[in-house]
């Protein structure tokens, strides 16, 4: 556990603790070995009166770990603390909330997962200090649509066993990226009968793209994920014109910056709290990708109840949601998150996030 001082007008007092948690199974996606567990930063935050949780799940891919988040969390707490005292009323109070992102990213460039974690904090006490559900404080509905379920990438008999049980899902998110893609969705498919999502984590090569359309039609895929690297927009405008699926930018869409070069080259976004910032910019990517005529797909990584219990309460903004990250760990260390009969997330009804580490 970290104490990181501060000593500002909003008095923050702000602690990390580092998780290492098992996952319910290897989890591997095609640029990676498979994951056994998963590796992620719990913000604690306190101003005398109210106390916020918050998670930074650090990404390699993007240029974090748990150093950088730490080298960084401090000055990032430092500049929201300088902002003045946290407000008690939900207009001032949502005011504050963006002030305090502005201020972060004016600070440093990059480090989003670090940002994050703070902003989710802050958003969890400023939430229970005024008194509301994060999603009422950020005047958002409680109705959401359901979650998926991601199987990682393995042979296809194993992500078929996987797919068995977890069946009572609406949707089922395969990754794909391997040698064996048509044999492993065939496999899925002969024992799950809902709609499926791949997604190939910039896996793919261009001709093997093309190949693959007819056969992801065949088996019932509905949407195709990131086929290609992040910044090669040319070839995923290409394999788009040619494909009635919709393909969804996730590599290539990190931040709201990145939106305006993917207008006609993708259908969809996949928004991460993690990798744009948190509550505050997610919300702001989501409006601008509506703008430019995109759909959304808000998705996670694999944390803890604290991440996914946050961007849930944005699920009412995305026509996909992909929030199963608690899910894949073999023990969640929160609770007070729970999925009903539909997989969809309730929403709490308590002021906050609504979560609590078990006991």
């Amino acid at each position: 556990m970290a104490d990181l001082p501060a000593g500002g007008a909003a008095g923050l007092a702000v602690e990390s603790e580092t998780l290492r948690l098992a996952l319910r199974d290897p989890f591997r996606i095609a640029r990676d070995e498979p994951d056994q567990e998963a590796t992620t930063v719990i913000v604690t935050g306190s101003d005398g009166q109210s106390e916020g949780l918050g998670e930074a799940f650090p990404v390699a891919y993007y240029g974090e770990t748990v150093g950088t988040i730490a080298a960084v969390l401090p000055a990032l707490v430092a500049a929201v603390d300088d902002l003045g005292p946290i407000p008690s009323e939900a207009d001032a109070a949502r005011s504050w909330l963006a002030r305090t992102a502005a201020a972060a990213e004016a600070l440093i460039g990059h480090n989003d997962a670090a940002k994050c974690g703070l902003d989710i904090c802050l958003h969890d006490l400023v939430a229970r200090r005024v008194g509301l559900p994060l999603h009422a404080l950020l005047e958002l509905p409680a109705e959401i649509p359901p979650t998926d379920f991601s199987l990682g990438l393995d042979e296809p008999e194993v992500v078929a066993e996987r797919a068995r049980k977890a069946a009572r899902f609406p949707a089922l998110k395969v990754k794909l990226g391997g040698r064996k893609d048509v044999q492993t969705l065939e496999a899925v498919r002969a024992v799950y009968g809902g709609p499926l999502r791949v997604d190939a984590n910039t896996g793919w090569e261009a001709e093997e793209g093309a190949r693959l359309l007819p056969e992801l039609v065949r088996l019932g895929v509905e949407l195709i994920e990131q086929p290609f690297p992040a910044h090669d927009h040319g070839r995923l405008g290409w394999l788009q014109e040619r494909s009635r699926l919709p393909i969804v930018a996730d590599e290539s869409a990190v931040t709201a910056l990145d939106l305006d070069a993917l207008v006609g080259v993708v259908a969809g976004v996949n928004v991460k709290l993690t990798k744009c910032g948190g509550i505050g910019p997610a919300l702001r990517m989501i409006a601008r990708a509506r703008e430019l005529g995109f759909k959304v797909m808000l998705g996670c990584m694999e944390e803890t109840s604290v991440g996914i219990a946050a961007a849930a309460a944005l699920g009412s903004q995305a026509d996909w949601i992909d929030l199963d990250g608690n899910l894949l760990l073999a023990e969640d260390p929160f609770e007070g998150l729970r999925l009903d009969e539909g997989c969809r997330w309730v929403l709490p009804g308590v002021p906050g996030l609504g979560v609590r580490r078990r006991n």
